[in-house]
């Protein structure tokens, strides 16, 4: 690997840290009456939409995650839902770094609930005391509700393989000379790193369980992931830790699912517009600029991780403009993609996306050959507008940050099913407090579902 190359090593170097049933636990541990109960943590409170947590308890009686609320309710007729707040789950998220990194320094925040920490040999000397320690501390601190799983190991894969098998309030050791022995009962599905996609590629090269994966060769596995990820993951699950280049922001984005009422071109207009002002004002926090925004709707069937039903439709429209950081800016390229959108979309969108993107860096842009000072007046004009517009923007978000989040806003703002517009917690996504355009909601304020 050019660059990239492996730490021949294979003694233990890595701690994962990784939370159990993390927003189902956190809204037990806020509200007591809820613990020891099967519960749901879903991102609306409407009847027609899955769960995105679900607690051990209702793991313990044979419910999958992402159940629709009506299959749960089929099997648990008395479990409780609960809507997801992803303000307290920041804070809470908070308050436990602080906690871990009283026992050891974090390297990495995956996400909302997983983190790694890069041991030094005194450290890994300590073996499964180190994690009895750190399992301690977080129970002193927050009770027994909020578990954690921890593995060990040579790499951070290994180590996060060793947490997801130790699951519920585990804690393992995965030394190299384990390997492989201790994983060929792992399916490949299980594997962090082995989407739908790159299964099917590797049932198409004839590996069928994770002995046939063992025996690739470093080279096969670029050859089949098709680039030099796949000779990462051969690395971390051989215990041979390879550096990871920083990653770049290359964009700012949200995405809703819309219930059936939002589903117009009229409310997914009002839903947009605020998903668009959101991603906005992540921009300017980031002092960069945006050329291009990217309007998206999703509609048809539905497709999840082992299967799909349905022929899933998509549409995207791309606007251009000179780089900008403002509202308006913003929005005018929005209703542009909206325009044609109810022009060339024919289908009934289930859920719909607005990304900021084509991201420059303010000190490196290129001035524009308008600026010049012998630029036409109606050129020199345009110029003034963007200018004044950013001020505008600026001192919007200055007002926020002083007086609230809903201090002042550019337009109505339509309260959104759901909330949290662009401050929802996804994937390795943790929004910053900034995200958040409503007040905060207190820790025991749960927010049960009216049906």
């Amino acid at each position: 690997m050019t660059g990239q190359t492996p730490t021949r090593t294979r003694d233990i170097a890595r701690l994962y840290l990784d939370f159990d049933s993390f927003f189902a636990t956190a809204e037990q541990h806020f509200n007591p009456a809820l613990r020891d109960r099967p519960v749901g943590v879903v991102p609306l409170d409407s009847p027609n939409t899955t769960c995105i947590a679900i607690s051990r308890e209702a793991k313990a009686r044979g419910l999958k995650g992402m159940a629709s609320i009506a299959d749960a309710r089929k099997l648990i007729p008395e479990m409780q839902f609960v809507v997801a707040r992803h303000d307290v789950y920041v804070r809470l998220h908070d308050r436990i770094i602080e906690v871990i990194e009283s026992c050891l320094p974090i390297a990495q925040v995956r996400s909302i609930d997983e983190v790694v920490c890069e041991l030094k040999p005194s450290e890994a000397a300590e073996g499964l005391a180190l994690g009895e320690r750190i399992k301690a501390a977080l129970q002193a601190a927050f009770g027994d509700v909020l578990t954690c799983s921890i593995g060990m190991a040579p790499t951070e894969l290994l180590a996060k393989i060793a947490a997801e098998d130790s699951k519920p309030d585990g804690l393992a050791l995965l030394n190299g000379q384990d390997l492989p022995g201790k994983l060929y009962h792992l399916k490949l599905q299980k594997l962090p790193g082995i989407s739908d996609g790159i299964e099917g590629r590797l049932t198409a090269a004839g590996v069928a369980d994770f002995a046939g994966l063992w025996r690739l060769a470093p080279k096969q596995a670029r050859a089949i992931w098709g680039n030099v990820e796949g000779e990462r993951f051969w690395n971390g699950l051989h215990g041979y830790h390879s550096e990871r280049p920083a990653t770049q922001k290359r964009m700012f984005g949200h995405s809703r699912i819309l219930l059936k009422d939002w589903q117009t071109s009229e409310k997914i207009a009002v839903c947009t517009r605020q998903l668009c002002l959101s991603a906005a004002r992540r921009v300017r926090r980031a002092e960069l600029k945006a050329t291009k925004l990217t309007l998206s709707m999703k509609g048809g069937g539905y497709r999840g991780r082992r299967g799909a039903t349905g022929e899933v439709l998509k549409w995207s429209h791309e606007v251009a403009f000179p780089p900008a950081c403002d509202d308006k800016c913003f929005l005018d390229a929005l209703n542009a993609a909206l325009t044609a959108a109810r022009g060339s979309v024919s289908f009934r969108a289930q859920s719909v996306g607005v990304v900021l993107h084509g991201l420059q860096d303010p000190l490196t842009v290129t001035g524009d050959l308008f600026d010049l000072p012998h630029a036409a007046q109606p050129e020199r004009d345009k110029r003034a507008e963007r200018q004044k517009w950013e001020r505008v923007s600026v001192m919007l978000d200055n007002l926020r940050a002083r007086l609230g989040p809903e201090a002042i806003t550019l337009g109505p703002q339509t309260e959104i099913p759901g909330g949290y517009l662009g401050a929802k917690i996804v994937f390795g996504r943790i929004p910053d407090r900034a995200d958040f355009n409503q007040a905060p909601v207190a820790d025991d304020d749960t927010h049960f579902c009216s049906f």
